[in-house]
């Protein structure tokens, strides 16, 4: 079976992803990475290259182009659900889990990230916030679609087994 987990940026996707891949014995891959290896660059270095729109058709073609293996757990990018057909064809190619979280949550872990973030740029505290609440409104309703919903907090391998009905 192939998993696809979504959900915000910071919410937890690549490490609950490899947490469930070593507990299943299945593999796993984060699409981010994928898609770094083809352009040759970090994604925030093609998001300042060639934008948006350039990426998100990007993004689109690495996940419907990935060769997957049976047994497969795939941590997306935070946006990849909401561009094109992207949520219906994960749909159609596996089960998908949305691990969700409040906005003041996500802050909390985003602003202490290591990660570089272009769309978070310079955004701190409130506006932070502010900003996720908003971006959240416009995806929220793409992260529903999923056919499995967990609650982020107090993450658990074992809760994401149970999300998933395993």
């Amino acid at each position: 079976m192939k998993y696809f987990i979504v959900g915000f940026m910071g919410c937890g996707k690549t490490t609950w992803s490899r947490k469930l891949a070593a507990k299943w014995g299945y593999e796993f891959i984060d699409l981010d990475h994928v898609l770094e290896a083809k352009a040759g660059m970090s994604i925030a270095e093609y998001f300042s290259s060639f934008g948006e729109d350039a990426f998100r058709k990007l993004e689109s073609q690495v996940l419907k182009e990935t060769d997957y293996p049976e047994n497969i757990v795939v941590s997306t990018g935070g946006g990849l659900p909401c561009f094109f057909d992207n949520m219906d064809w994960m749909k159609a190619n596996g089960k998908t889990l949305y691990i969700k979280l409040s906005p003041k949550t996500l802050a909390d872990r985003l602003e202490n990230s290591k990660t570089i973030r272009p769309v978070l740029q310079g955004k701190k505290g409130d506006e932070l916030v502010e900003f996720i609440t908003g971006k959240l409104a416009e995806r929220e309703d793409f992260y529903l679609q999923a056919t499995n919903i967990v609650e982020g907090i107090d993450m658990s391998v074992e809760k994401l087994e149970e999300a998933l009905g395993v």
